[in-house]
């Protein structure tokens, strides 16, 4: 075959170190913006990015020589570095470990796509811990709830 062709969406799912509210509504859509220049600058295609004051989604087209763990790292590392160089947060501000990582089909866009922009109204019914846990079981993703998320000490 002379071309390689691809079409892989993935969601990604990521939470502030101890799920700590304070992604403020005054700057999180210039968050928003700068997470998906960064998906961008590695060849994958941000789809939508989207969030409330604890976490944030990511919706987009994976380019096939991108492994989503090195995506995530980058991503996570330059945002992070972006807030705090910035002065955005009172304290150092830090993502928690880890992420959740969901493939979805090209008929599943839209659907993603409003699921995504639609946090907000969203999280008025459910938090993002139930959400994310419903994530997890809905892609059978096997888990021990104990290591899901970092909690304040």
């Amino acid at each position: 075959m002379a071309n390689t062709y691809h079409q892989v969406y993935i969601q990604v799912v990521f939470a502030v170190k101890y799920r700590e509210a304070i992604i403020a509504n005054d700057w999180k859509s210039i968050l928003f913006g700068v997470i998906g220049n960064l998906i961008n600058e590695t060849g994958c295609k941000t789809i939508i990015v989207n969030g409330v004051e604890d976490h944030v989604h990511c919706f987009l087209g994976l380019k096939p020589t991108v492994c989503i763990s090195e995506l995530m790292k980058t991503v996570k590392a330059k945002s992070s570095k972006y807030i705090n160089d910035n002065h955005l947060t009172k304290s150092r501000f830090e993502w928690q470990e880890g992420y959740g990582a969901f493939s979805y089909g090209h008929s599943q866009i839209n659907v993603v796509h409003k699921y995504i922009a639609n946090q907000e109204e969203h999280h008025k019914k459910q938090t993002f811990k139930e959400e994310y846990l419903e994530f997890l079981d809905k892609f059978e993703v096997p888990f021990e709830e104990k290591y899901i998320f970092e909690d304040l000490i």
